[in-house]
C-alpha cells in the first residue's frame, strides 16, 4: 500500500508539479490538494492522509495555524512544511507548533522525497544547520561536541540511549536488554561523561532528540 499524501499549497503550478514528482514514487501517491486551511481542514478529517505537506504562506491565512490547531487538537498526522520562507527564522517555530518537518521550496526535489519518507518512518526532517540549533539550546550546549561524540559510543551504550529516549525507566531499559538495573546505571553515568553532559536531565533530553530527529 502507498502512503497517502495530502497537500496544502496555493500556488496551482507548484502542488501540480509536487503531485506529480509524489505520485511518480512506487511508495506515495497524493490523495488530495487545498489552496485554504478550511478546505483543507474539512478534506483531511474525511480522507485522513498519512502525511501532510504544508505551505506556511496560505490565502486569508498561515499554515503554522493549521499546525497548531492539530497539534491541539492531538491529530497524529505528521506535517511537512514545504515553505520559500527562511528555515533560519521560521523552522524551529514550526517545530514547536507541532511540525515534523520543514524544508525550503529550492531543494532538490529527491531531498523532498527523502524528507517525505524520514518523516513517515517516524523521524523529524530540519536540516543540520536547525537540528544543530535545536540541540544546542534544548542541551543547553553552546557547540556541537555532544553530537560528534555520539560516534565514539558502543553499540550497547547506543541501546541504552536509544531506549531512554523512549521514556523507559532504567528497570525496563534492564528487563529489555537482559542486564541488571546497576549496569543500566552504570551506562548512564557513561553516557553522560562521553557526551559531555552534567546531569540526567540533560541525557534524558539529549536521548529524545537522538530519537525524535533519528540521528544515525
Amino acid at each position: 500500500m502507498k502512503n497517502r499524501v495530502y497537500i496544502v499549497e496555493d500556488h496551482p503550478i507548484f502542488s501540480m508539479g509536487m503531485s506529480e514528482l509524489i505520485n511518480q514514487e512506487n511508495d506515495l501517491e497524493v490523495c488530495g490538494i487545498a489552496d485554504n486551511i478550511a478546505l483543507a481542514r474539512k478534506e483531511i478529517e474525511a480522507l485522513q492522509p498519512d502525511l501532510i505537506i504544508i505551505d506556511l504562506s496560505l490565502k486569508e491565512s498561515q499554515g503554522i495555524d493549521l499546525i497548531r490547531e492539530f497539534d491541539k487538537n492531538k491529530i497524529q498526522i505528521p506535517m511537512l512544511v514545504l515553505s520559500m520562507h527562511d528555515e533560519a527564522i521560521h523552522a524551529e517555530r514550526c517545530i514547536l507548533a507541532g511540525a515534523r518537518g520543514y524544508i525550503m521550496k529550492q531543494e532538490a526535489s529527491d531531498l523532498v522525497i527523502d524528507a517525505l519518507r524520514h518523516i513517515l518512518a517516524g523521524n523529524i526532517h530540519v536540516s543540520n544547520k536547525i537540528m544543530n540549533k535545536m540541540v544546542n539550546k534544548l542541551t543547553g550546549r553552546s557547540d556541537t561536541a555532544a553530537l560528534s561524540a555520539a560516534s565514539h559510543l558502543s553499540d550497547r551504550e547506543l541501546e541504552v540511549l536509544t531506549e531512554i529516549g523512549r521514556g523507559l525507566s532504567s528497570a525496563e531499559i534492564a528487563e529489555k536488554l537482559h542486564i541488571g538495573s546497576k549496569t543500566v546505571g552504570t551506562y548512564r553515568e557513561r553516557l553522560k561523561d562521553k557526551l559531555g553532559l552534567k546531569h540526567g536531565a540533560e541525557l534524558v533530553r539529549y536521548a529524545v532528540l537522538w530519537v525524535e530527529f533519528g540521528m544515525p
